[in-house]
């Protein structure tokens, strides 16, 4: 009997889900985490999270209408997201994902109209510059009714629900990758969303929000109950991959655990969750702009090492594609476009919106004659 030697070639493929995915995945994810911080003030009426209800609406829209214009890149041509809707694949996540995210963010337009409108009429002093006529015409009609508002939050709610869901799910559903092929992939997206919701709120607050130290305290509390679901998560994938009560599980940790990058990532996901913790619970009125930095770059580098460098990994043969990012559109200009255009619309947001409210901003008007006051004095 001969013997034959069979040769097995491997391919080494480029990634398919570029830098803009990441950029898209991120940015939906703080967006539909801060809108679920408005709904205690603007639904509930709990008068004492107005400043966190005002600052997380400016998020959620901030990043809301980014995310859709990152995921257009990815696309390569808003043509191709018109094929979602001239051939719709029922059985494909991404298919329905082209129907929920009109939901979510035509849902969030209409709710952040509606909870700012009193807010548009209260500015409106007459005039013909442009924010004059803008006040005018968004705030025709004066304050909502409560009703309107609670309607707007819940199909906002339902956007961001399904939202959440089809971005864990178009990734899980990838047999061929068993380290996306978990269900707890959908709820580590929501939750190091959440978290970094968080991160951008004490953000927020330590930049344009006036550092209110009861509203540091109070995130920084919520933080940590929002990355100690982040630990259960990923020490409950863990455990079902050590203990090989899932295959699939096994074959994705083996994957990975012998790989020096892998085995780093592994060490900088830990500190990444454990530092912003204890520094929250160590000085929670002071550490605001370092923990939610660390938990807004967090919610960044999971989604960066899941779908980047779960690309990495070989679906046949053995070791690692390289990847290095590139210096165009489809890199890292990509990214600090994104960026720039975050940028942009948050400036724009901070001057033609009332995101403060009228409250708002006469505390802080107070707050900041005292402060002058008292600098005039000590002089």
């Amino acid at each position: 009997m001969d013997s034959q030697i069979v040769e097995v070639l491997n391919v080494t493929r480029g990634v398919a889900w570029l830098p803009w995915a990441v950029s898209y995945f991120f940015l939906i994810g703080l967006s539909y985490g801060s809108f679920m911080l408005t709904l205690p003030y603007f639904v509930f009426g709990r008068a004492q999270h107005e400043k966190l209800g005002r600052l997380a609406l400016l998020g959620a829209l901030v990043c809301g209408l980014t995310a859709p214009v990152a995921l257009l890149a990815d696309l390569h041509g808003p043509g191709r997201f018109l094929n979602f809707y001239l051939h719709f694949q029922p059985q494909s996540w991404m298919s329905w994902g082209s129907f929920f995210i009109p939901i979510y963010v035509g849902g969030l337009l209409l709710y952040a109209w509606l909870v700012l409108r009193g807010d548009f009429a209260a500015q409106d002093r007459g005039g013909d510059s442009f924010h004059a006529r803008l006040c005018r015409f968004a705030g025709r009609g004066g304050a909502a009714p409560r009703m309107a508002i609670s309607a707007a939050a819940l199909l906002t709610l339902i956007g961001a629900v399904l939202v959440a869901l089809y971005t864990g799910m178009e990734v899980m559903v990838v047999r061929a990758r068993p380290l996306w092929h978990t269900p707890f992939l959908p709820l580590q997206f929501a939750a190091t969303a959440f978290a970094g919701a968080i991160g951008l709120s004490l953000l927020f607050n330590r930049v344009i929000g006036g550092h209110d130290t009861r509203l540091e305290i109070g995130l920084n509390r919520l933080l940590v109950l929002a990355l100690a679901v982040v630990l259960m998560l990923g020490g409950g994938w863990l455990f079902v991959s050590l203990s090989g009560v899932s295959l699939s599980h096994s074959a994705a940790f083996n994957e990975v655990a012998g790989v020096p990058q892998w085995q780093l990532t592994a060490v900088w996901a830990a500190l990444a969750t454990i530092l912003p913790m204890v520094l929250a619970i160590w000085r929670p009125a002071s550490s605001g702009l370092i923990t939610g930095l660390i938990a807004v770059h967090s919610a960044w580098m999971m989604r960066w090492t899941i779908l980047i460098g779960g690309q990495s990994i070989p679906k046949t043969g053995a070791g690692l594609y390289d990847y290095h990012l590139p210096l165009g559109g489809d890199g890292l200009l990509g990214i600090v476009g994104t960026l720039g255009l975050w940028i942009a619309l948050l400036l724009l947001m901070v001057d033609y919106l009332p995101w403060a409210g009228h409250a708002f901003a006469s505390r802080n008007n107070k707050a900041t004659n005292t402060l002058v006051a008292d600098a005039v004095a000590s002089h």
